[in-house]
């Protein structure tokens, strides 16, 4: 039996990181995910690569910005030669295994995974991708709209909520089946939920635990149109907001069952986690989310921008290696893969020059660190490609298209204050947009996003002409295989999928 640990990461959904300063707000009602912070390295200031799921993503499994990923929107290949931390845990020894989304694009739907317990629940085709040629041009069918917010209650169940629903019933049942021994390998089991991504309907149960909550309403009321920032106007035309009212109510109702759902989310990481205490396995536990979600401040909901609502995330480490405790050096998604070789003892020496993160280990051990944070975004709502550096406490924005932003987070938590133009702060300005032009070469950065566009939406046209062979992971189970079977002995079935075995007091 190897020596390297288990590791069981959750990933969540459009989870605000702004809520989860030191571990959760001492308001939301979270107790399992409030345990796991306590004794969690606890980074208050992680950013996902990319606001948006399926290149966050593709970021976080292979510690490699968009750029190099080429996932840039959710309709754009995961290449299967990049490989992720599912690849390098896998050949290090590990069982590899996913429960839920990971947005992958294209018709490699494993990257490393040696076995997947659902499908995804978002389509694997190009038929997402956005069209640089086509600037301001709304695609109905699958672009965000102001419905999510007008639309926000109370129900039952919903196609969210039968998704996780299936992801904690897979993840759960995973766990109890790795503590019968098996796979003889360490393992690393992935459990990846879409809550508490939109739409904003939650389960009665959860609604009512926010009926007083004081943070229905946001902290940055909605900014006029006409005062918006270029990238942000460009968002609210994405999200088609003209076409709808927004009420205070609307607010009020999307942000309780936002609210509602990361405590739904809470109860079905208990689930696993329950399993996995009352089997008696250790195990590292990574707690993380793709991006996160607006919530109505500045008037602007999901993500696609880089304020604090939309790329900053809860990302938090409970491993031996690393003590518990806040850090507030600004860290990234990015650094995922590079923390989970270390913490299993895995050489990423052969791909280390082509990987855009670092290994958190030793800054969670008191370590210095101040290379900035980058982000790129290039996805609906965009007309050309956007990169962000957060470095020590500012954050600066650019794209070829719009005047630069640059915010004091410290003094600006709310980024109010755009101070790229302020000659007091020019040097700063000055610093960060030469950091910028020695990390991208933007015009080259369009050009491949526009190439990307155009040859997906020739394929994806052709694709759907005559016999169509869709992408989407098909989860594979033997019947024959499963409980009892006549060419099975039954004593030996019982015995071998009861854990503990033998007569327990």
């Amino acid at each position: 039996m190897s020596s390297r640990p288990n590791i069981l990461i959750f990933m969540v959904d459009q989870l605000n990181g702004t809520l989860f300063p030191d571990g959760p707000a001492d308001w939301l009602h979270v107790p399992n995910i409030r345990r796991l912070a306590e004794r969690s390295t606890r980074f208050a200031n992680s950013y996902t690569a990319s606001p948006l799921c399926a290149p966050g993503r593709a970021s976080f499994m292979s510690g490699q910005l968009p750029r190099r990923t080429r996932v840039y929107d959710n309709a754009a290949e995961f290449a299967s030669d990049i490989p992720t931390y599912a690849h390098h845990l896998r050949r290090a020894g590990y069982h590899t295994c996913l429960s839920g989304k990971m947005h992958f694009v294209g018709p490699d739907q494993l990257h490393g995974f040696e076995e997947r317990l659902t499908t995804d629940i978002y389509p694997a085709d190009f038929g997402w991708t956005p069209d640089y040629r086509k600037p301001g041009e709304r695609i109905e069918w699958w672009y965000h709209n102001m419905g999510s917010v007008t639309g926000a209650g109370v129900a039952e169940i919903t196609n969210q909520m039968e998704y996780d629903d299936e992801v904690a019933y897979h993840a759960t049942r995973k766990v109890y089946d790795l503590s019968r021994g098996h796979v003889g390998r360490p393992w690393c089991l992935t459990v990846s939920f879409t809550h508490p991504h939109d739409p904003y309907v939650a389960r009665r149960k959860y609604w009512d635990l926010y009926a007083d909550c004081k943070h229905l309403l946001p902290d940055v009321p909605a900014i006029p149109y006409d005062r918006q920032d270029q990238h942000s106007k460009r968002i609210f035309d994405a999200n088609d907001w003209r076409s709808f009212d927004i009420t205070d109510e609307d607010i009020r109702r999307s942000r309780c069952a936002y609210f509602a759902n990361i405590s739904y989310l809470d109860d079905k990481i208990g689930e696993v986690m329950e399993a996995l205490e009352s089997t008696g396995q250790q195990a590292i536990i990574l707690f993380v989310s793709d991006h996160g979600d607006m919530l109505g401040e500045r008037g602007l909901w999901f993500k696609m921008n880089f304020f604090e609502g939309s790329s900053r995330v809860p990302l938090m480490v409970a491993a031996p290696a690393m003590p518990s405790g806040r850090i507030d050096t600004p860290v990234s998604t990015l650094d995922v893969l590079p923390t989970l070789a270390d913490l299993a003892g895995v050489d990423m020496a052969e791909i280390m020059p082509w990987t855009d993160g670092q290994s958190l280990v030793p800054l969670a051990n008191g370590a210095e660190r101040d290379s900035p944070v980058a982000m790129e975004y290039a996805a609906e709502a965009s007309n050309a490609p956007l990169v962000a550096l957060r470095y020590g406490k500012w954050k600066y924005v650019h794209c070829e298209l719009d005047p630069p932003m640059l915010f004091d987070l410290e003094s600006d938590p709310n980024e109010l204050t755009n101070l790229a133009s302020d000659p007091a702060h020019s040097g700063t300005a000055r610093v960060l947009a030469e950091k910028v032009r020695q990390r991208w070469d933007m015009p080259a950065f369009d050009a491949e996003v526009r190439a990307s566009q155009a040859r997906r939406w020739v394929v994806y046209e052709a694709l759907r002409n005559g016999n169509y062979y869709p992408w989407d992971y098909q989860p594979l189970q033997k019947a024959s295989e499963r409980y009892m079977r006549n060419h099975m002995d039954l004593n030996v079935v019982e015995e071998n999928a009861r854990f503990p075995r033998g007569v327990q007091e």
